[in-house]
Order: C-alpha cells, then structure tokens, then sequence
C-alpha cells in the first residue's frame, strides 16, 4: 500500500512540475509578445499627441503628457521583460539541469546573438531615448521662447527619463548572469 501511495503522489508531483513548466513557458511568450505589441503603440500614442500639442499646444506643462506617455511605455516593457527574464532563469534552474530535461533557455543563453553586434535590444532602448529627445525639441518648438525655469525643468526631465532607460539597459544586460547564479544559489539552500 505505501508503494501505492508514494507513486500516486510522485505521478501527482510529475504532473505538476509539466503543468507548471507548460505554464511559465506560456507566460514568458505572452510577456513577449505584449512587450513588441506595447512599443509601437506607445510610439503611436505618443506621436500623435506630440503632434497635437505642436500645433494646438501653447500650455507649457502640457508638453509634459507626451513624456509621460514615453515613461509608461517603457516601464511596461521594462516590468515585461525582468519577469520574462526571471522566469526563465528559474526554469532553467527548476527543469534544465537534468541532461533529458528541456534546454530551450540553457541553449538559448548559450547561443547569444547571431550576429555580431545583433543581439536584440528588448527594451527598445534606442527608440525610448530617441523619442524623448525628439519630444524634447518638439517641446521646444512650441515654447517659441522658453523661461530659464521652463527649459531646465524640460531637460532636466527629459534627462532623467533617458538616463532611466540607459540605467535599465545596463541592468537588463547583466540580469540573466545575475539571476541564474541567486536561482542556482536557492536551490543549493534548499536542498
């Protein structure tokens, strides 16, 4: 009878683990594919209300919605991307120790960019920073002769948000090395 039991429970566990793996493999293509369906909407939106306050705009902190439109944006992405990221660090760590386990992110990892230089950059790093300079002149544009305070409070914005996406880029470019070695560390503690 225990022989029974014990089996019972490790087919339960088997199916879980395969539940759990097929699950967190969905959510990892969701993730992506909201990140690419994300970003040119965003730059959508975000042209057609710079657009808007160009020709209509004559508010100075109005200049500030398009910003804000970048900012969402991208930290949608950027949020999209770390939880796709650990994710799949954690099952690289859960399933793919095991020589007849899945490899999909072992060998992804290992394969990198196929190109020299190519590696794909998930956070659209050069399209959010070029928007927001490009905002920030449109912003310009409009106040025909900026106040001293409206210019450094622009700039000084516009900064921090490319700053932020430079500061993110570098992170997402260490995450996989960085996470993989903490999951590798909390299975060692566990087991």
């Amino acid at each position: 009878m225990p022989a029974e039991v014990s089996e019972t429970a490790q087919a339960e566990v088997t199916q879980l683990r395969v539940a759990e793996y097929a699950a967190l493999r969905r959510t990892i293509a969701a993730r992506g594919t909201a990140r690419i369906v994300i970003a040119p909407v965003t730059c959508a939106l975000w042209a057609s209300l710079t657009v808007i306050l160009v020709l209509f705009g004559d508010v100075p902190l109005a200049l500030l919605l398009p910003l804000a439109m970048l900012v969402g944006g991208f930290e949608a992405i950027h949020a999209l991307h770390v939880g796709a990221e650990r994710i799949g660090r954690y099952l690289q760590v859960q399933y793919e120790e095991r020589q007849d386990g899945p490899r999909w992110e072992t060998t992804s990892m290992a394969v990198g960019p196929a190109l020299p230089g190519g590696g794909v950059d998930p956070l659209f790093s050069a399209v959010f920073a070029g928007a927001a300079v490009t905002n920030l002149l449109a912003a310009l544009l409009v106040l025909a002769e900026p106040t001293l305070q409206e210019f450094a409070i622009l700039g000084v914005l516009h900064a921090a948000f490319v700053f932020r996406v430079v500061r993110a880029r570098v992170a997402a470019a260490r995450q996989r090395a960085v996470e993989l070695e903490s999951f590798k560390a909390l299975l060692k503690r566990a087991n």
